[in-house]
């Protein structure tokens, strides 16, 4: 039956593709790949002889008006990109979009994912995550900043050459002592899976006993609200914070450095003002 269909390929190992994924490449009339190279060693991995037209970034849109009108005449196309799912931060959502305007049967066939691979194992909580794929070049910062509140647990992918900036910026505006877990290498011989506050994962990346080197998902823990026992470190940093600084930028300060949300630091801080006023 002529339709498309979304293969998730390993990210690493080879043996985690799934059985139905290889029926599929193998009987497809077509595979559109986000580098024909990299298809092709998988392909001769599992000795599947098979046409690839590449299908990435850079043609998506042209690209995908040729695979539409092949599978409107009868052929079975399947999509794959270099690793993982394809769409999850890698190209195909134009293609699928067409598709389906087109009235094609879109159909997945599920497999290995960065994203779930990273939440399966990072320790975090996963009953409420946002996905931030590749921070973009430009505005990286004031991309951060607007999640410093978010509750779930962040997950974005980064290269290896931006990761200290990226840990940098968590640092600055998520505090120190957030909770941070960098997956590296996922499924391949130098698998990595290390956690800790931001800061200290700064000093290992530093020390390169996280090398910058292979793909990285980044998770960052949520912003906890503040409970009965961190209180009492709230108010012993906002007592010290409050006899030099202003409320506000002792609020801000005891925010960043204990992990927890300014507005609650800010109004712990207005208590103490308060007290201090009555006296």
């Amino acid at each position: 039956m002529s339709k498309l269909y979304i293969v998730a390929t390993p990210i690493g190992n080879l043996n985690d593709i799934s059985a139905r994924a290889l029926s599929v490449l193998a009987e497809s009339d077509l595979i559109a790949a986000e580098d024909t190279r990299h298809t092709r060693r998988l392909l001769d991995h599992y000795e599947i002889k098979q046409n690839i037209v590449a299908l990435h970034d850079h043609n998506e849109r042209r690209q995908s008006h040729l695979v539409v009108d092949r599978i409107l005449a009868g052929e079975a196309v399947a999509l794959v990109s270099d690793a993982g799912t394809p769409l999850i931060s890698d190209p195909g959502y134009v293609l699928v979009q067409q598709a389906r305007a087109a009235g094609i049967v879109v159909e997945p066939i599920p497999g290995p994912s960065a994203l779930t691979a990273a939440l399966s194992v990072s320790g975090l909580p996963t009953d409420q995550f946002q996905f931030l794929g590749f921070l973009p070049s430009k505005g990286r910062e004031a991309r951060i900043r607007a999640f410093v509140d978010y509750a779930g647990t962040l997950v974005l992918y980064e290269a290896p050459h931006r990761i200290e900036n990226l840990l940098t910026l968590i640092v600055k505006h998520f505090g120190p002592s957030r909770d941070v877990v960098i997956c590296r290498e996922l499924t391949k011989v130098y698998e990595q899976v290390i956690d800790g506050p931001a800061e200290a994962l700064l000093s290992k990346l530093a020390e390169g006993i996280i090398p910058a080197r292979g793909e990285m998902v980044v998770l960052v823990a949520g912003r906890q609200s503040v409970s009965d026992s961190a209180i009492v470190t709230l108010d012993h940093c906002l007592n010290v914070l409050c006899a030099e600084l202003p409320v506000s930028a002792a609020a801000s300060l005891a925010s960043r450095i204990l992990g927890v949300k300014r507005n609650e630091a800010y109004k712990r801080a207005l208590d103490h003002q308060q007290v201090d006023d009555q006296l």
